[in-house]
């Protein structure tokens, strides 16, 4: 039985290489350092973005100010690191080579910190650049000498959404450089439609076996004709989402005729998710916070159907529907189940994390359904469960990141 993320046969030893025991465990392989640089990125971002939200930092502002770099970090930042991650450890397991470790992984790493730091510092555009439109082609020049070499034509599109992520960071830049609040903004907008293409993509391979393995039902046969059209055309919806957004259809305003396709999508990834239901689901802490956070995907789709049609509802309400609940959500489910697997453990959350979890979910509602109507208290109630969701997560995981793997296997 193979994981369809990683391509390892349980029981199967990773690639071999005979340098990894002299590396530091954390260079081994490259979910170490994403994960957890990620993890403790998202933990900091959002502590320091409710604090000046209050006004708590008035004589310090980002690149940009501190709602452009809010939108920014959370995607070419945050997620964008766990993409990093997954896709390093993944495609060392499709293709069979080894994947980057060491110092090219620490430079790599490197290069995404700098541009944090650069863009939190308000260093001048052109500095911020340097970093920052290095670190994603460098990523995606390491996963294609893999993918070529053993001929993966399939996994092609993940190079693809890479580069139009870059291009999306660049449309970002432009907008710092320029003074041009709108392409700043449609950049971050652009991003967050491509992350979520990926996550529908990974989700699709990733959730239903999980479910089935944890399950111990038996295995889906292969899907329909049907169910591929299905998958492909969510995937795609969301990669034209993100060239609208990047064009300057940032969609915030009531527009009756993006509304069908909104609730296409909602409809989609509901069918979705009720195809990988199971009753057993929700009585497993790595399994349910899955479907739930995909769950959310499909409420994030219905409200913007909703909003679109002139409901008088706040597009913020969709907006951080998809990227706390189901973006946020997938990541740190995602990232906790990955983290025990790859470094040998059972797969058996620590009791911290099933209350991360939980504190998790109530952040995201409470930044979905009580934010419009009591700001403040919504908010910082969004914040402080979604710090402790990842700080937990550091805590737990952080340890299992930089010591090697228990079964004494590679990476």
């Amino acid at each position: 039985m193979q994981c369809p993320l990683t391509g390892i046969s349980f029981g199967q030893r990773p690639p071999d290489n005979a340098s990894t025991p002299s590396l530091p465990p954390l260079w081994r392989l490259g979910f170490r350092p994403f994960f957890l640089g990620g993890a403790f990125f998202a933990v900091v971002a959002i502590g320091l973005w409710i604090v000046a939200y209050m006004g708590k930092l008035p004589d310090w502002t980002p690149a940009g100010d501190w709602l452009d770099w809010h939108r920014h970090e959370m995607s070419f930042g945050f997620a964008a690191a766990i993409v990093a991650g997954f896709l390093m450890t993944a495609v060392q397991n499709w293709t069979g080579i080894p994947g980057v470790r060491g110092w090219p992984l620490a430079a790599l790493v490197g290069l995404w910190l700098a541009a944090r730091l650069c863009w939190l510092l308000d260093m001048p555009w052109w500095v911020i650049a340097l970093p920052e439109l290095s670190w994603l082609p460098l990523l995606a020049i390491l996963i294609a000498r893999s993918l070529r070499r053993t001929r993966q034509i399939h996994n092609y599109p993940i190079l693809a959404t890479l580069a139009l992520l870059t291009l999306a960071d660049a449309l970002s830049l432009a907008g710092l450089a320029t003074g041009n609040a709108d392409w700043l903004r449609n950049g971050s907008m652009s991003a967050i439609w491509l992350i979520v293409a990926l996550m529908t993509m990974i989700g699709g391979r990733v959730i239903p076996f999980f479910t089935q393995r944890a399950l111990n039902i038996p295995a889906r046969p292969a899907p329909t004709k049907y169910q591929l059209a299905l998958d492909y055309a969510l995937m795609a919806a969301a990669v034209l989402l993100a060239a609208l957004s990047a064009g300057g259809l940032a969609m915030m305003t009531p527009t009756l005729l993006f509304a069908p396709l909104f609730a296409a999508l909602a409809i989609g990834h509901a069918i979705r998710l009720w195809q990988w239901s199971h009753r057993g689901v929700w009585g497993i802490t790595l399994l349910w916070p899955l479907h739930l956070s995909y769950l959310w995907m499909a409420v994030a789709c219905a409200g913007l159907a909703l909003f679109h049609v002139g409901l008088p509802l706040f597009f913020s309400f969709s907006l951080h529907a998809l990227t706390v609940g189901a973006m946020g959500g997938l990541i740190l489910a995602m990232v906790a189940r990955v983290s025990l697997a790859h470094t040998g453990r059972s797969l058996e959350a620590p009791r911290p994390m099933a209350y991360a979890f939980i504190l998790f979910h109530i952040g995201a509602a409470a930044r979905v359904f009580f934010t419009p109507w009591l700001p403040s208290s919504g908010l910082i109630i969004a914040a402080l469960c979604w710090m402790l969701a990842f700080g937990f997560f550091v805590l737990c995981h952080g340890p299992m990141l930089c010591l090697p793997r228990v079964d004494g296997e590679e990476g």
